[in-house]
């Protein structure tokens, strides 16, 4: 199998390189960020892209944002996604574009090199290979969306705020309603976003936080 690399480190990016080569594999270009990256898929014509999601220069998203670009433009090319992290965002867009087999694998979880080897085969032959752990997290994001859903135009426009660090009295001024009346939105959205009352006294912050998108406080889903 004709493989191409895209990682930062250069010690899992050479130890990838050594690992496929003697499992029979061929690595045609090992990249250590996305430059140049579609003119390495274009002359090398690999049957397997592997790419870290956090690239120079940012190490924010720069890998799974050309994972889905590279699918984009090469609709049936493989692609394992190996990563520390499980990058929501994207990830979901990513699993759900239906343009080719797929892999999304934790670093910290590959625990044997054989069940690795084995992920990758499957992934060029067509499977969609992804770690439990990122599966749990995009239902949980799923279930966040959910939630949000059943929000009314108001509620949402009364979380929009809350999360921009507003009061009740500037919420208010804000939606030319009474401070009563946000009191009301903002009690509805607490149910509904299913928020009880703690001794914390963190539902307004836990609440901004899902409308974000970056819910990790476990808060009933």
């Amino acid at each position: 199998m004709r493989i191409l690399i895209c990682e930062d480190s250069v010690l899992l990016r050479e130890g990838l390189v050594r690992l496929l080569a003697d499992d029979g594999h061929e690595v045609v270009a090992a990249l250590a960020d996305a430059d140049g990256l579609d003119e390495a898929v274009a002359t090398s014509a690999p049957d397997l892209c592997i790419l870290d999601v956090r690239l120079p220069p940012t190490w924010t998203d720069e890998g799974i944002r050309a994972a889905i670009a590279l699918r984009s433009r090469h609709p049936g090319l493989a692609v394992l996604v190996l990563s520390q992290y499980v990058e929501e965002r994207y990830a979901s867009d990513l699993i759900a574009d239906g343009q080719g087999s797929l892999g999304y694998l934790l670093k910290d979880r590959v625990a044997d090199v054989r069940d690795f080897l084995e992920a990758v085969a499957r992934i060029a032959d067509g499977a969609t290979v992804l770690d439990p752990e990122v599966v749990g997290q995009l239902l949980t994001r799923r279930r966040r969306d959910q939630r949000l859903q059943s929000l009314t135009d108001r509620e949402r426009a009364v979380l929009a705020l809350i999360a921009e660090g507003r009061s009740n009295q500037a919420i208010a001024q804000a939606l030319f309603v009474s401070e009563a009346s946000v009191e009301k939105y903002i009690t509805a959205i607490f149910t509904k976003l299913g928020l009880e009352q703690d001794d914390t006294g963190n539902r307004r912050v836990i609440a901004a936080l899902v409308h974000l998108g970056h819910d990790t406080t476990g808060a009933p889903s």
